[in-house]
Order: structure tokens, then sequence, then C-alpha cells
């Protein structure tokens, strides 16, 4: 998730060659640029989470270089956790044959990405597809869509985080993992009394 910097946007011709233009104050220096499907380019820092599946609580909520590449951030962070997870699923943007045969050799993790069109044309892509898009497993993986993907919307909304609270890596690397460690306890506590794991707004906030 992609987190628009605070202050203004430093645009890249500029920040490529560190020229800050004339009357352009507050500018948060260290975040960079990033794509969003949603939102288009956005100058500002990312946000990487993992989920659980079947228990709908956050695993982690970390800051990341908003230009930093994602499916190589999840690969890091899932081989710690090979103990717990048997399956991983992400977006298309995962659709990497190379990660895919790595973590399911080296840490017995089938990952589930959607496949993109008209790549299953070497005999690797096509046994990648063959394992990984069986029936069973896009019957799984379209779940996704109300128990993974609107996990960082809801941490967004509980905190309002349009726009960055800080500037600077550092401050943001702290606080976005306080923001998911909150809402882990919360989301935590919630699940043990049997309560909906999102209707914890109040819990976080203490309000």
């Amino acid at each position: 998730m992609s987190i628009r910097a605070k202050g203004p946007a430093w645009h890249k011709k500029y920040k490529k060659k560190g020229i800050i233009p004339k009357g352009l104050r507050g500018i948060d220096k260290e975040a960079t640029w990033g794509f969003s499907k949603l939102k288009g380019w956005i100058y500002g820092h990312g946000t990487f989470s993992l989920t659980s599946y079947k228990i709908p609580i956050v695993g982690i909520f970390q800051w990341m270089q908003n230009s930093a590449h994602e499916v190589k951030r999840m690969e890091k962070e899932v081989i710690k956790y090979t103990r717990f997870i048997k399956k991983v699923f992400m977006d298309s943007k995962a659709d990497d044959q190379k990660i895919y045969f790595k973590l399911k050799r080296e840490n017995n993790v089938q990952l589930l990405t959607p496949p993109r069109k008209g790549k299953d044309k070497s005999e690797s892509r096509r046994r990648m597809i063959k394992e990984m898009w069986t029936k069973s497993n896009r019957k799984q993986f379209r779940k996704r869509s109300i128990t993974v993907e609107p996990m960082q919307g809801l941490i967004k909304d509980i905190f309002e985080l349009e726009r960055c609270w800080m500037r600077g890596d550092e401050n943001n690397r702290w606080i976005f993992a306080a923001m998911g460690t909150a809402v882990q306890m919360a989301q935590w506590k919630a699940y043990q009394e049997k309560r909906s794991t999102w209707d914890i707004k109040s819990d976080v906030l203490g309000v």
C-alpha cells in the first residue's frame, strides 16, 4: 500500500538531480515514487503486510520503500515462517517462476498468484501454471479478496493514513510497526473473545 508523503511531492526529474525548486518547502527527501493501480504514481512511503488466511488477523505491517520490489519483499518475509505457512497468496505481481520454484524447492511453500495471459510459452511456465492454477487453488485464491486484500485498508481507515504522519524512512518505519502491532493485539483479543476481528477501531484507539 502506497501512502503519500507528508508535505509536497518532489518531482522525479528534480529528485534525481537533487534539486529542490525554489519555494518548495517541507519535502520528505527520503520518500520515493511508486505506482498504484488505483491511484497512479504516488510520492511517499510503502507498507508491506502479511495476513493470516484462515483467521483475518494481521501477521505483520511494516514500512517499505515505496519504490521497492513487493515480490522480493514477500519472499524475504515468508521464508521466516515456513514452519507455519504452506501456501502464500499474492496478486499478479508475484507471477515470477524463479520465485515460485525457489519457494517450493527450498521452503516447501506453494505460491498462488494469477498467471499473466499469454505467458505460457516455455515448458517451465506451463509446468508452474499447471501445478499452481488448479480448480481448487483458484477457488481458494478467490477468498483472498475478502480475507487478505481489505486488511491494509482497515489499518489505513483506523489511523487515517491517506498521508504519512511524519517525514523520513526511520520515523515512518517505527510508526508503521507500532500501528501494525496495535491492530494485531486488538484483533487477537477480539478473536479470543469470539468477536469480529474487523470491528476493532475503538479497541485500537481506546475510545
